[in-house]
């Protein structure tokens, strides 16, 4: 992808959230990807206040010191990013064109809710919160929608599973 059509997207990003009507527009024109399977659903297998949460977000967040994410495949990147809880606070930036993050860069909660989700622990809402997150960026399209759901997905997956989280919280951008 070009520096140019870098800067169109970030340019129609800011635009759309201005102006909500347009932002309607361009929503209503995008045709998902449909799946003739059912979504998988796992009930919760104990009470929430004993469940350990992981996030998994796709804004297009990553430590600085991991690359960022694929801007110039128009197709997207279907790679994820290991996010440290510990540490993502101040250590963090976001790579993503297709949406406005400024308010995102001023408070990282907005789309990864790290904070909120420690005070619900010292609440006792939920049982406690991983150690480990993930990142993706949200725009996959064509080719690399195959190597998100058969490698990228599972392999997140099989590392939730295997850090024992009970609960994900998916969070958009």
């Amino acid at each position: 992808m070009s520096r140019f059509a870098r800067l169109k997207n970030r340019l129609v990003a800011k635009i759309a959230t201005r102006f909500p009507s347009l932002s309607r527009l361009l929503v209503e024109a995008y045709r998902p990807l449909e799946s003739a399977e059912e979504v998988p659903w796992s009930p919760l297998r104990k009470p929430l206040a004993q469940s350990r949460v992981a996030v998994v977000t796709t804004a297009g967040v990553h430590h600085r010191s991991q690359p960022p994410f694929d801007m110039q495949d128009p197709d997207g990147d279907p790679s994820f990013r290991v996010l440290r809880a510990e540490r993502i606070g101040e250590d963090y930036r976001i790579t993503y064109d297709y949406y406005d993050h400024t308010d995102a860069e001023k408070d990282l909660n907005i789309v990864l809710p790290l904070d909120r989700l420690r005070e619900f622990g010292v609440e006792g809402i939920i049982g406690g919160l991983a150690d480990t997150h993930y990142g993706f960026m949200g725009h996959i399209d064509g080719r690399q929608i195959p190597i998100l759901i058969e490698k990228s997905a599972r392999e997140v997956a099989g590392r939730l599973k295997a850090s024992r989280v009970d609960v994900v919280l998916l969070t958009p951008a």
